[in-house]
């Protein structure tokens, strides 16, 4: 995902850690405690502060916009202790992490986070100040976070934001082990080496984040709205998403070429090719023994130089060597760099070094490298010299900072005995002591920048040298006195051509101006103009996402469009089902968006992965909210629909300015989440008469000049139509598309309000969204699983994922329409026009007689609460004659038959008040149910199974259609044999 280039440290007081632990969640505040309430027994506090859960949420979730840790604490004793009842607690911390003075808190000032702990405040609020400290002390910029309480006493949600997963973790955990060391620091249970792990965590951070080259690009990228995924935990990166994807591994892209890497990486070839180009280069000679590397120097002559053939970052290189003796030291050591166990021997060529950057083949930019090296005061060793050189705050580990830190190994001590002294020598005042041969950064190297003054001659050589190799970006090595005169004529060469040239000696200097060198990288794989995302379509709601997320990429791919589509059935890129399975969370929408093929994304989002891992992208195009209404409550922390809505809510916050939130008008939940939405509004509707809710929204919504979809009766039947401020322009009559029955399944029909304006806020015109609508069925290889009709033997089977109360309450209504068949009148074909029972009258006046008898096989997830599952069984016993329950194979924590006993008991208490079921069993197995409901029906009637398995239902029933008829059916659809998610 795209990330905002960090703010300066000194802005982070302004945004940093906000609130205490005060809110259930972010819609409701409880009162909150004063910090002067303490314990009631007086007693001494422990270090009880305990982790009980911990998720990554990745991308915009119910928390925040931002990535974040989600850590359910437990406070234990701590819960009657705030800070300033804790002795020596604030000071000790502060102590500890000075820098938390940067902390602005709730009171919006520097120090404000001080003043809080000072006040009073409770541990799972300070873990989460501490979480976010660590982190930046690892070098990884995060600053927001809050605590909230869970609703369980002690139990909070500690939620702060993280760059790198691992240790957004790690810092996490120890936060909680400060503050239970800092409670009761004499406590050898909680005792804490806090600087060592403070270490440890800056070691991980190091090995974790990316290198200074890759987050050059990565931030470059941000800046122009590129989102990016990290492909591994090294530096394979894709930048952009779908059909416009590039990949970048450091500094190497796509348009990298491979032989060109092959040829950077032997050093004599490279030699050979530069040297038939005309391009000034030492001498050299190719060897792979002692003897060989020997006889190489004597021919080439003193002084030389001997490395590996296929080496990088300076390792294993031997310079100045002046004697067979060093020669042959230097062959083991170079020897042990070389993967293919080749070296290169060259004439010593003496000068500066200096690193000439080329992309694209234009020199970026020129760094002059100067070795690792301290200078004497003629008072501290060598060794101490080197200590208080890596005091810089410009150096840290590895490529944590500006500079990596002098190290002191083997190599360096013999350098420094080449040049008369030992580690614990004092030399004398004045005295420069290399440390390092090479000048490279990572060995504790400085680079002044020297872009500006480079000769135009010498700025030729460079760029003819990367064109020579066929390097893309390439780091061309030069040695001479002095950059800004021609080589020519001073003298000097290329001693190295370079494939994924480091940029932090550009971009961070230690002397000179940083060159953004990262800019040229982004202009060459994507050019101005060049799109780097693919239009995103996000559907939540919680009924009739999947149907509404299959039409809308059913109206795209007619327009040509290859789409990638995530659902609870699978993932179809395309039209081909590439994974099957609930296929609805972030994960998969990360498989779609790195898919090359995409080029739009239509994505079904559910409840749950929103709690459990965020959205998984930045942002969608255009959020299609269908409905909310009380399906899952009493789980992952949401126990109201307006919770519930909050957590659907999330589609659309991650609506830019330039997106569209398509929202239903007649649900006041997913109305409201309207002024949520930074882009535009488009509605869409199923009431048609003045005074009701969803009507008078569309019309005050339209009047102020926006669009909204809504349907129109009229003579020749109910016409969807867009209203875009005072114009009205139809699009299709219901009862054309085939999903919808003739308009008797009304889910449908909102589903298709709901899909004509998501394509339409994605850029289709009226034409295609009626030619998509027209062609979208709901058989079960479109939509399996979503009112899929089959005729058995005269039998009408319906097969739906009914799955909640709301979903059944619909069904229920298209059982109804289906079996009311109109009485026609002489001279007057009778039409079904609303909604009508036995003996009763349409809305045009057209007599309606129920014929034959409607079967249920029902049954309901086993996490829906009780009273949601008798109020399920109730309603289906106001339409189905008779109701066989089953239950799914995944009992959700029930025992067996608890659930379907609740659904049984709401079917027999609806019976007895008069609701039309007459019979009502339990038959837990699904087939052996559908096979009970299949016995019992006869021609004419219509047996609706709402199932957990659509696919074994499905054959199930095409088995009893093919013996019906004297025959093999067709029972093994191949299109569903796809790999499980």
């Amino acid at each position: 995902m795209a990330q905002a280039a960090p703010k300066p440290r000194a802005e982070r007081t302004k945004t940093a850690a906000t609130l205490d632990n005060a809110m259930a969640t972010p819609g409701a505040r409880r009162p909150r405690r004063r910090a002067m309430d303490g314990p009631a027994d007086g007693g001494r506090p422990e270090p009880s502060l305990r982790i009980v859960e911990t998720r990554i949420l990745r991308g915009p979730n119910y928390w925040a916009r931002e990535q974040v840790v989600r850590m359910v604490v437990d406070l234990g004793v701590l819960e009657d202790y705030p800070s300033n009842k804790i002795p020596g607690f604030t000071d000790a911390l502060v102590e500890l992490l000075p820098s938390l003075e940067d902390h602005a808190c709730s009171l919006g000032r520097r120090g404000g986070f001080i003043t809080r702990l000072r006040d009073g405040t409770w541990a799972g609020h300070i873990a989460e100040h501490i979480a976010l400290e660590l982190q930046n002390l690892a070098g990884t910029d995060v600053r927001h976070g809050k605590t909230r309480s869970t609703g369980e006493h002690g139990r909070y949600n500690v939620i702060y934001e993280f760059r790198e997963e691992s240790v957004g973790i790690d810092a996490g955990k120890l936060a909680v082990r400060l503050v239970n060391h800092l409670v009761a620091p004499s406590d050898p249970s909680v005792d804490l080496d806090f600087m060592a792990e403070l270490e440890a965590l800056i070691r991980l951070a190091e090995k974790q984040a990316f290198g200074p080259s890759t987050q050059a690009i990565l931030d470059e990228a941000a800046s122009r709205d590129i989102p990016y995924i990290r492909l591994d935990r090294h530096s394979l990166v894709q930048l952009g998403l779908g059909v416009h994807q590039q990949r970048i591994r450091a500094t190497m892209t796509s348009q990298t070429s491979g032989i060109a890497v092959d040829i950077a990486s032997d050093k004599g070839l490279t030699n050979r090719l530069l040297d038939s180009a005309g391009l000034p280069v030492p001498r050299s000679a190719v060897v792979t023994t002692e003897e060989e590397t020997v006889a190489a120097a004597h021919r080439l002559g003193y002084p030389c130089v001997v490395k590996p053939l296929d080496g990088n970052h300076g390792r294993g290189v031997h310079l100045d060597l002046r004697s067979d003796e060093a020669v042959r030291a230097a062959f083991h050591g170079a020897l042990r760099e070389s993967r293919s166990g080749d070296l290169v021997v060259e004439t010593y060529v003496a000068g500066n070094d200096y690193r000439c950057l080329v992309i694209g083949g234009k020199v970026a930019a020129i760094a002059e490298r100067v070795p690792a090296s301290v200078v004497a005061d003629g008072e501290r060793t060598v060794r101490e010299l080197v200590e208080i050189a890596n005091q810089d705050p410009r150096r840290g580990i590895g490529h944590e900072k500006v500079l990596t830190r002098i190290k002191l190994d083997e190599a360096a001590e013999e350098l420094v005995r080449a040049q008369g002294f030992g580690l614990d020598d004092r030399p004398p005042k004045d005295t420069r002591i290399k440390l390092a041969l090479t000048g490279n950064m990572s060995t504790g190297g400085t680079s002044i920048d020297r872009t500006i003054e480079a000769h135009p001659d010498n700025i030729e050589i460079a760029e003819t040298a990367a064109q020579v190799v066929g390097l893309d970006v390439a780091g061309i090595d030069f040695i001479c006195p002095d950059i800004a005169t021609p080589v020519r004529e001073t003298g000097g060469a290329i001693v190295e051509v370079n494939a994924a040239p480091g940029f932090r000696m550009h971009t961070h200097p230690t002397e000179g101006e940083p060159q953004y060198v990262a800019r040229p990288v982004i202009d060459s794989l994507f050019p101005p103009g060049t799109p780097a995302r693919i239009p995103i379509v996000a559907v939540t709601g919680t009924n009739g996402k999947t149907t509404t997320v299959r039409m809308i990429a059913h109206i795209m791919k007619l327009m040509g469009r290859r789409v990638g589509m995530t659902s609870t059935d699978g993932i179809v890129v395309d039209g081909r089902l590439t994974k099957k399975g609930d296929m609805s969370g972030p994960k998969s929408a990360q498989m779609v968006l790195q898919n090359p093929k995409v080029d739009t994304a239509v994505f079904e989002v559910a409840r749950g992965g929103i709690l459990r891992e965020g959205l998984g992208y930045d942002r969608n195009d255009v959020a299609v909210v269908t409905n909310v209404t009380g399906d899952h409550l009493g789980l992952g922390g949401i126990d109201s629909i307006g919770q519930l809505a909050n957590v659907k809510a999330v589609v659309v916050e991650a609506v830019p300015r330039s997106g569209t939130a398509v929202l239903n008008a007649d649900d006041s939940h997913v109305y409201r989440m309207g002024r949520h939405c930074a882009g535009r509004v488009v509605l869409f509707s199923m009431s048609t008469e003045k005074g009701e809710d969803g009507f008078d929204r569309v019309d005050g919504h339209t009047s102020r000049g926006n669009a909204a979809f809504c349907l129109e009766p009229s003579a020749a039947g109910e016409l969807i139509v867009l209203k875009h401020g005072p114009r009205t322009m139809p699009v299709l009559y219901t009862h054309l598309i085939p999903a919808t029955f003739g308009g008797k399944a009304r889910m449908n029909v909102a589903n298709a309000l709901a899909a004509a304006a998501a394509a339409w806020a994605a850029g289709a015109h009226l034409h295609d969204i009626r030619q998509g609508l027209r062609t979208f069925s709901t058989s079960f290889f479109q939509a399996p699983g979503r009112l899929n009709l089959l005729d058995v033997g005269g039998i009408r089977v319906v097969i739906d994922y009914c799955h909640n109360v709301d979903g059944m309450r619909q069904l229920a209504d298209f059982v109804d329409r289906m079996m009311a068949e109109p009485v026609s009148v002489a001279g007057r074909v009778a039409a079904v026009s609303g909604p009508a029972r036995d003996g009763k009258d349409g809305k045009d006046g057209t007599r309606f007689v129920r014929r034959g008898r409607a079967i249920g096989v029902i049954g309901i997830p086993g996490d829906r609460r009780d009273d949601d599952q008798r109020e399920y069984g109730s309603i289906a016993a106001g339409s189905f004659d008779e109701i066989i329950v089953r239950e799914d194979k995944n009992l959700r924590g029930r025992s067996p038959g608890e659930s379907a006993s609740n659904v049984i008991n709401g079917v027999r208490a609806a019976r007895a008040t008069g609701a039309r079921a007459t019979r009502g069993d339990k038959i837990l197995d699904e087939t052996t149910a559908v096979r009970a409901a299949l016995r019992r029906a006869a021609p004419g009637d219509l047996i609706v199974c709402c199932v957990d398995d659509a696919v074994a239902v499905y054959r199930e029933a095409m088995a009893a259609a093919g013996s019906s008829r004297g025959g093999q059916a067709f029972a093994d659809p191949g299109e569903l044999e796809a790999p499980e998610g």
